[in-house]
């Protein structure tokens, strides 16, 4: 017996990492990214207080501080912005021949049917779904809505840890300090946000054209490698 529950568990802990592969893979490889550029944000960060004849500070005071902060949030800012404008964008904007677009014909929130809302829903179609009202509307549009939330969200938090980042940085440079609403009407907070908007565009705007006329095999992202290049919202 203690033979056959082991077996099983074994069993259930591979069906959840292979269940779970994908997002088990990047959220580790997420953590540690995240743990090296603390590390060397810490041994930047003290190089700065070196040469202006500070003493440095410990790896825990780094983690706890704004200059930390505002580096990790105004990355994470862009991409939920990219995700937010690639979620709605794609609803209505079209590129022809990318497994990223949908069909051609398709622009739109298209119908019930095809969405499977409403009276077209199925047994296991998301409860909300087969509801109507502003419960299926909500639902209709959960992932974006969250991805714009996020996005504000980290953008604030960019925006509070910035500021206080800045005013320390004027302080040690014996200038005076700004309010919130003069940094986020500065220069340094719409070159750090904006520094990262170009390239999460960049980025989106590649996959969508490359995909066209290249392919990888295996890969959901991709066409399947036999397919025309005018194949519009096929994946391999």
């Amino acid at each position: 017996m203690t033979s056959e529950n082991g077996k099983e568990h074994e069993q259930e802990k591979r069906s959840f990492l292979l269940d779970n592969g994908l997002s088990l893979a990047f959220g580790t490889a997420f953590l540690l990214a995240l743990a090296g550029q603390a590390f060397a944000g810490h041994a930047e960060f003290n190089s700065d207080l070196r040469t202006d004849g500070l003493a440095p500070i410990g790896l825990g005071d780094y983690l706890a501080s704004s200059h930390f902060a505002v580096d990790v949030t105004e990355n994470w800012q862009s991409e939920y912005l990219q995700f937010f404008l690639f979620v709605f964008g794609t609803v209505w904007l079209l590129q022809r021949g990318s497994p990223e677009s949908k069909e051609m014909h398709k622009a739109g929130p298209e119908s019930d049917k095809e969405q499977r809302v409403g009276r077209y829903a199925r047994a296991d179609s998301p409860r909300w779904a087969a509801t109507g009202g502003w419960r299926q509307a909500l639902y209709s549009r959960s992932l974006g809505l969250l991805m714009a939330a996020l996005f504000l969200l980290s953008w604030f938090a960019q925006a509070v840890s910035g500021a206080a980042a800045y005013n320390e940085q004027m302080l040690r440079q014996l200038q005076a300090p700004v309010g919130w609403g003069e940094y986020v009407m500065g220069a340094d907070f719409w070159s750090r946000s904006l520094q990262n908007w170009q390239s999460e565009l960049l980025a989106v705007a590649s996959m969508a054209i490359f995909s066209v006329h290249l392919r990888q095999r295996g890969s959901p992202e991709s066409k399947p490698v036999g397919a025309a290049h005018t194949s519009t919202g096929v994946e391999g």
